[in-house]
């Protein structure tokens, strides 16, 4: 392990993943875990003999007499390379998803990967899921590797990069939480909840009838909560709100949207003290702010009399985590119409604010928790329609000041041009806006959950959510417009744009997903 001989006790080979050894026996807080045990997000990708493995679905007994290195043992200068790579490309933001990634991008490096060719680079990542980045900046990493490893000077130069600076303060302006950058983030030290907790803390999982079982490790915790595997479905449902009686000249229905962060929630607290965040180095595209892990790890550890870290597994997250609610809504060209939404408090007054013509009718729906916190809920829903009816994208302005336009070329490239006042790092501002345009290509084309008439979810895998890949990533070009005023976010109003850009460039159909990314 890393180098050195490890032996791991009898009982735990026996059922223990290798994931749960590397993490909660030798602490090595690099492996993330995503999705366990459905091995579909390659957050917890180590190397086993060179090549690279998913460790939540590989039986530590597996690896019995076998070499397995993690971000953590490859040699200093080489892992340097690979997060200042990333570092200056603006490849990691929250960073959760990251070493998983140079595990496998050392892995096709150490095989001779050509780092000029992006084609594989991307091929090499369907294996992993990124949701802030939208992957181009990823793949420029790959690209910048080859000049970071050879190239002393400009390591130099990446190191030096005011990173606790202008750059954390634009970050922390897109993500909207205190966040850090730079080649610490892209280790995967960006502050996780659950890297943190103590080694001796209970852990604590919910069963099947929602109830909170502990145990001295994550491993039997589970098979204490007799766990079931998440599933995907191939049924597929009608979105859940009917259309608005009358006649428009547009008309729109989405539905269930799962925002589909990296982290599951996490959080740790020890008996009277005060819990860790779930927020962690991201915000979870505002999905988390009514997380109860927090107050369950304060519960749980005051009654236990010992540390406690609670942790969702990622069908507790789809379960339990709110949702961008849906809405059928139908628009005329003055500007006027009627939208009926799923109940939300704040969701009516989110649409309103820039489409007053718009009467909104919030209806009752069966199904998971939504919130008018998730990114962009219901006011990029009422740009979109007014850009359809218009004929025109124009600039949108987003709730936090930043403007932004976008068109979608012949070959499908998504061009953006983005004013957030003062960029101040334009790295860091340029990945938020690329991973914005992502999210909203993705949201249009390929995401939805199958949620049926009783309101039980039948997607309860990463996979299944529809996040576009790497290889289904067009081209992202930025463009962003220079500004003495106060810094503002500008990745919102990317989001927005580009997904009018997208319904407009589709000729507006009236339902989504749309296909064909």
């Amino acid at each position: 392990m890393n180098g050195a001989a490890v032996a791991v006790d009898g009982v735990t080979a026996k059922t223990a993943t290798l994931l749960d050894v590397l993490r909660d026996e030798l602490r090595l807080t690099s492996v993330k875990d995503g999705c366990s045990p459905q091995g579909q997000c390659g957050c917890c990708t180590v190397l086993v003999d060179g090549a690279p493995r998913v460790s939540c679905v590989t039986p530590v007994r597996r690896v019995r007499d076998r070499t397995v290195t993690t971000l953590e043992g490859l040699p200093d200068d080489l892992r340097a390379a690979w997060t200042e790579s990333f570092a200056a490309t603006g490849g990691s933001q929250c960073g959760f998803c990251t070493p998983g990634i140079i595990c496998r991008f050392e892995g096709l490096r150490a095989k001779g990967g050509d780092h000029n060719d992006r084609e594989a680079a991307a091929k090499a990542l369907q294996a992993h899921l990124c949701r802030c980045t939208g992957w181009r900046t990823v793949v420029d990493a790959w690209e910048a590797f080859d000049d970071h490893h050879r190239t002393p000077e400009v390591r130099v130069d990446v190191l030096t990069l005011d990173r606790d600076g202008d750059a954390a303060r634009r970050a922390t302006i897109e993500g909207g939480v205190a966040q850090s950058v730079g080649p610490a983030v892209a280790a995967g030290r960006g502050g996780f909840a659950d890297d943190s907790a103590p080694v001796d803390a209970l852990v604590a999982v919910l069963n099947e009838d929602g109830h909170w079982v502990l145990a001295e490790n994550r491993a039997e915790a589970l098979r204490l909560a007799d766990k079931v595997q998440g599933r995907r479905t191939t049924a597929v449902f009608e979105p859940p709100i009917a259309m608005p009686e009358g006649t428009f000249d547009l008309t729109l229905r989405t539905s269930w949207v799962e925002p589909a962060y990296l982290e599951t929630d996490a959080s740790w607290c020890t008996p009277g003290g005060e819990p860790v965040s779930p927020l962690a180095n991201g915000g979870a595209f505002g999905a988390k702010q009514s997380s109860e892990v927090a107050e369950v790890a304060r519960r749980l550890a005051n009654e236990a009399g010992r540390p406690v870290r609670v942790l969702y597994s990622r069908e507790d997250s789809v379960r339990r985590g709110p949702k961008r609610p849906p809405l059928a809504a139908g628009i005329n060209r003055d500007g006027t119409g009627v939208v009926r939404v799923a109940r939300t408090p704040g969701i009516s007054e989110a649409i309103t604010s820039v489409a007053g013509g718009l009467l909104v009718h919030e209806v009752d729906v069966v199904g998971p928790p939504t919130s008018a916190a998730i990114r962009g809920a219901g006011w990029v829903e009422a740009n979109v329609l007014q850009a359809g009816v218009k004929g025109e994208v124009g600039w949108i302005k987003a709730p936090g000041g930043g403007t932004a336009t976008a068109s979608v070329g012949a070959d499908g490239t998504l061009y953006v041009s983005v004013r957030a006042g003062a960029v101040l790092d334009e790295t860091v501002l340029r990945s938020y806006c690329t991973g914005a345009a992502h999210m909203a290509l993705s949201w249009l084309t390929s995401e939805s959950l199958a949620v049926d008439e009783h309101g039980e979810l039948h997607d309860l895998t990463i996979r299944s959510f529809g996040v576009l890949r790497a290889i289904d990533t067009p081209r992202i070009e930025i463009t962003v417009e220079p500004s003495t005023d106060d810094p503002v976010n500008g990745s919102d109003a990317v989001f927005a744009a580009v997904a009018a850009a997208v319904w407009l460039d589709r000729d507006c159909p009236p339902q989504w997903p749309i296909g064909d990314p």
